[in-house]
């Protein structure tokens, strides 16, 4: 515990860490996931995920996904690194970010952080983020932005 902040150089920080109430919030909810859960997020996912590939288009992105959390990468390959992700067209996802915020789709508004679909989010949901992203995607064409 001397590590950490304010004693000493680890700064940890998080919503209600360690708040008991969160605590319980957290281990009730992982008691309600079973195995159609787990499914069913993994779906809401690739769904999402495809989704924003599609609606990309020929525009040089990346999406990379896992059950309940995916990224959108401005750049020709995958990253496969922190050093792959910061070569990124940073401004390009920043206009892309501002595009989709104007349509009321709230993206992570930075490259290096990801979105977290969930069980609460439906088929609907996903389909307004896809079509709000096409249109962001379609915004960038034109639009000179960083390489």
């Amino acid at each position: 515990m001397r590590m950490l902040a304010p004693a000493g150089e680890v700064y940890q920080a998080g919503t209600l860490s360690g708040n008991p109430l969160a605590i319980a919030a957290g281990l009730a909810t992982l008691e309600l996931l079973d195995e159609p859960a787990y499914a069913r997020l993994s779906a809401t996912t690739e769904r999402l995920a495809a989704g924003l590939r599609e609606a990309a288009g020929d525009y040089p992105v990346q999406v990379v996904a896992a059950a309940g959390l995916l990224t959108v990468f401005f750049s020709e390959q995958p990253p496969a690194d922190f050093a792959g992700a910061q070569a990124c067209d940073l401004d390009a996802y920043a206009h892309w970010c501002r595009e989709l915020l104007s349509r009321g789709v709230y993206p992570p508004p930075s490259q290096f952080e990801a979105w977290f679909p969930s069980l609460a989010h439906s088929a609907e949901h996903v389909e307004r983020t896809v079509e709000a992203a096409a249109a962001a995607f379609a915004s960038l064409r034109g639009v000179e932005v960083g390489a």
